[in-house]
This record gives structure tokens, sequence and C-alpha cells, in this order.
């Protein structure tokens, strides 16, 4: 698993600015208000990155988008209506990697295909994963999970939100690079997790977000030990990577990105590219991907649907290796 790295705002605003007529032919585009579905409840992470977003193109654009919230089935019901909307501009989405990277193999079959029913706009933001421990473990850093994992196979137990989910994935991936064997305890969400984290019911969870359990990180309730993503967050710089806790190329994080429906055109798609890149700048945009823990991100479409590819095989690899199964 190699690093990966995207084009900065300020820069593909640049590009944006500097291309050519045809891709700009949609001149007219948007005459009216463009609906932005986001395939989780409001009020999460998702969602906080789906308003951001709606609010920088908006203001780019001129025109409104308006956030729709269509959650169900780890967000493939919302991921589905896209695909199934006209491909005229005036819906896209916001959709992830569950839906994007993970359900195609989890799942005898979902709704849409992501190669065929999508076109992809830009990646929007990222979030690392990140081991959590309640104080009472029997070890207090990663370098001491993993030798506690290795002399007890199986007895040590983690919370995910769920069988499948990126967080679940990512300690599969850790078990397998590491040589250990844990339990997951799949919850219904993170909501449910935390509470049992705290009160020690269980005593370690790989968290999809870092925005449900900072609080009690930095009020000493809970210790996170390690981060999925390549480089340290900036909401926890103490706490080291795995990567850089003895498995160098280890990466695992919760990405997000605008799609549309196949068939929308090729000048729309770029309109609303540039539009994400050129406001994603604006320092509320930050601030507000700072508030949740996440990395807010821009890559061109081609960028977009090559590292969708490449998350695909990443996981559909991982998944029918380890015979993971949906509930």
């Amino acid at each position: 698993m190699q690093r990966r790295d995207f084009m900065t705002a300020g820069a593909l605003a640049a590009l944006g600015a500097t291309l050519p007529g045809a891709a700009w032919a949609q001149s007219a585009y948007p005459t009216r208000p463009v609906r932005l579905i986001v395939p989780f409840p409001p009020g999460g992470p998702t969602d906080i990155m789906g308003r951001t977003a709606a609010k920088a193109m908006g203001d780019q654009l001129g025109q409104q988008f308006v956030v729709e919230n269509k959650a169900g089935a780890g967000g493939n019901i919302g991921t589905d209506a896209v695909a199934k909307s006209a491909p005229d501009g005036y819906t896209i989405g916001l959709s992830a990697i569950s839906s994007l990277a993970i359900a195609p193999h989890l799942y005898a079959s979902v709704p849409f295909n992501v190669e065929k029913d999508f076109v992809p706009i830009s990646l929007v933001g990222t979030t690392p994963c990140a081991l959590v421990i309640n104080p009472s473990a029997p070890f207090s850093d990663f370098k001491g999970m993993v030798a506690y994992a290795r002399a007890n196979p199986g007895k040590l137990s983690y919370a995910t939100s769920g069988i499948g989910t990126s967080n679940h994935l990512a300690a599969e991936l850790l078990q397998s690079v590491a040589g250990i064997k844990l339990t997951n305890v799949p919850y219904k969400g993170s909501s449910q997790i935390v509470p049992d984290l705290l009160s020690g019911t269980v005593l370690m969870s790989m968290e999809s977000s870092l925005a449900t359990t900072l609080q009690h990180v930095r009020a000493g309730k809970l210790k996170a030990i390690a981060v999925t993503s390549q480089q340290r967050t900036r909401a926890l710089p103490h706490v080291p990577t795995i990567a850089e806790s003895g498995y160098p190329g280890f990466e695992v994080e919760t990405w997000f990105g605008l799609i549309a429906p196949a068939g929308t055109p090729a000048a729309i798609v770029q309109k609303l590219q540039a539009a994400w890149a050129a406001g994603s700048a604006a320092p509320e945009a930050q601030t507000a991907f700072d508030n949740i823990s996440g990395n807010l991100r821009v890559t061109t479409p081609q960028q977009f649907a090559e590292f969708i590819r490449t998350e695909n095989r990443r996981w559909g690899d991982l998944i029918r290796k380890n015979g993971i199964k949906a509930e």
C-alpha cells in the first residue's frame, strides 16, 4: 500500500481556471438549485462534509446546492438514488468507501454498478481510523497491544460499527500484517460503542471517526494508541501511526467523494469539480473538516475514478481472502 498524494485545492482551482472552452460549454449551468444526496443521517461527519461541499460549490456557481439526507443500508440507498437520477447535473451525491468500494464485494448483489452507473467528480475528504482503548486495558500503547494479542490469540476483543465497515476491514488488515488474532464485536454504530468503551465492557475499539471519541480521549477517559492514516492527524499529533509503529506502508482511511449519474455531460462534471476545488480553499471549509478530524481532499475526476478502482481491488481481495460476509 503506497501513500496516495492528491493535488491541492489551490492547484486544482488554478487548473480549472485555465481549462479549454470546450470544458465550459455548459455555461448556463446551473440555472436552478442542485440536489446533493448524502446517504447518511444528518449531523454526522459525512453530512458535515456534504454540507461543506454544497456550500463551497454553491458559492462558486451562484446557485443553491440543497442537501438531501437519504440514509439506509450503509449508504447504499442514497447512492442508488444518485444512480437512478437524471444525468443532467441537477442531482449529484456524496458517497463513500462503504458503497463504492466495499459493498460490491460484501453483498451478493447491490442495486447499482460502480463502474457503469456513476461518473466520479472529486474526492472530498478522508478520516483515519483510530485504535482507542479503555485505560484499564492490560497494555498502554500500540506495541503493547500487539504483544498482548500475540500472547493471547483471540482473547482480545475490539468493537467496530459492523461487519464489513471500513473500521472492521482496517482491523482485519492489521491482523494480517501483524500476525495477530483479535475478536470483532460488531455494534450498530459508534454511538453504541462509546458507552461500552467508557465503562470497560469492551476494552478496545477500531473507530472509523475520531470525532466520536475525541472529547473522551482529550479528557483522559479513553486513550488513542494508533491511527491508520499514513501521517499523524492534526487532532491528536502525539498519537503515532501504525505505519511508524513497525508496519511501513500501512494506510487505511474512510473516504468520501462526489459522484454524478452516468451520462452526466463531461462539461458539467468538470464545472462541478472546479467549483469544489476553488470553494474548498475557503477557510471555513478547512475549519469544518478540522472540527470532524477529517482531511479535506481534491482530485480530478480521472484521479478519483482510478482511486475507486484501486480501492475496489484492495478491499475485494481482502474480503474474499478472509471470507467476510455481510450480516
